[in-house]
């Protein structure tokens, strides 16, 4: 009896551990330091440490919101391009808006930049996700060192404000 005992025991023992398919069940991946699930304790990491550097037109990155939305900023001597992102700053996303603002103070002296919508091929119909400006003086005040410079948008009847920390040490 006490070696049928001893048996079942053992029997029992091998199910729970081998499960139903007769392999041991995976866990799910799991990040060693935390206990949580791999995917989210990598956008956790990225949050406590910030977002990328660069969107993925290797423009620079703001945050609009709590990062609810961001935005990328790209420029040269010809163009200043804004692209609208989504909340991983990873995929653009179209809008329902005609143009997007630049605040920029510059000299003590407050200044209004207006960038148009210049839809992508891949934007929806009277959507865009890209806005741009040739405007000479934008271009310019960018790369003063004591410009302070906020993108306005609106997204979905909400306005949202983000500061434009350009990089003031890259070359053109």
């Amino acid at each position: 009896m006490l070696k049928m005992g001893f048996s079942i025991v053992v029997a029992l023992g091998l199910t729970t551990f081998v499960g139903c398919g007769g392999q041991p069940t995976p866990a799910p991946a799991k990040n060693a330091d935390k206990g949580k699930p791999a995917e989210k304790a990598h956008a956790e990491h990225e949050h406590e440490h910030g977002h990328a550097d660069h969107g993925p037109h290797k423009g620079e990155l703001i945050e609009l919101g709590n990062e609810e939305y961001h935005a990328e900023l790209l420029h040269d001597d010809k163009q200043v391009t804004i692209y609208i992102l989504d909340s991983t700053a990873s995929k653009v996303i179209a809008i329902d808006s005609g143009e997007v603002t630049v605040n920029l103070k510059h000299d003590g002296k407050p200044e209004q930049f207006q960038l148009t919508a210049s839809p992508d091929d891949s934007d929806p119909k009277g959507k865009s996700s890209r806005f741009v400006s040739e405007n000479a003086e934008l271009l310019g005040h960018l790369d003063e060192k004591e410009a302070d410079a906020k993108l306005v948008v609106e997204i979905n009847g909400k306005t949202y404000r983000g500061s434009l920390a350009h990089d003031h040490n890259h070359a053109h």
